[in-house]
């Protein structure tokens, strides 16, 4: 099965040779990834990745990327936030009557991770929301990884945490 996410990295300032690290993906398998490097300093890949699972297709793409650019650090796996237009994108329903789901099921609809002029949410939560209530056209694999992509940004956000304050959330979050 394929699988479409998401890599999002910062380069060091070794890396600054475009032509370079796309030659060094190549070498190490990352052909089935679209290379977006025009932002200076990072580099975004989206792969579509044929692999069992999910899980499979995403570590095996991360563990390719850091052999091809080792000081590259990841900052970001996606699909995770997303907007409403980018929910209806992921159910194949129109962008109207994806806000007509969230505004008419406020009570049981996901709460947002960001609510501000724009909202975001995690896509696998509003994919799980949404599953049981219509025959929505979602492509398979998109559940599994907007799964996998939360866990590993979580990851990611949670190396920034003070080890001292990490223990003490603990306690207090037990």
């Amino acid at each position: 099965m394929d699988f479409i996410f998401e890599l999002r990295y910062r380069l060091s300032s070794d890396d600054d040779n475009q032509d370079e690290i796309v030659g060094r993906l190549e070498r190490e398998d990352c052909t089935d990834a679209l290379i977006g490097i025009g932002r200076p300093g990072r580099i975004a890949l989206e792969f579509c990745r044929e692999a069992d699972d999910a899980l499979a297709a995403i570590t095996s793409a991360l563990a390719d990327v850091r052999r091809a650019i080792p000081t590259a650090r990841l900052i970001n796996v996606g699909p995770d936030l997303v907007g409403l237009t980018d929910i209806a994108e992921y159910s194949h329903v129109s962008r109207q009557n994806m806000h007509k789901l969230a505004n008419n099921n406020v009570e049981t609809f996901p709460v947002p991770v960001y609510a501000g002029s724009i909202c975001l949410w995690h896509l696998e939560k509003v994919l799980r929301w949404m599953m049981p209530r219509g025959n929505y056209a979602i492509e398979p694999g998109t559940l599994e990884v907007a799964s996998i992509a939360r866990q590993l940004n979580i990851a990611i956000q949670a190396r920034e945490i003070e080890p001292e304050l990490f223990r003490q959330a603990q306690d207090l979050l037990a």
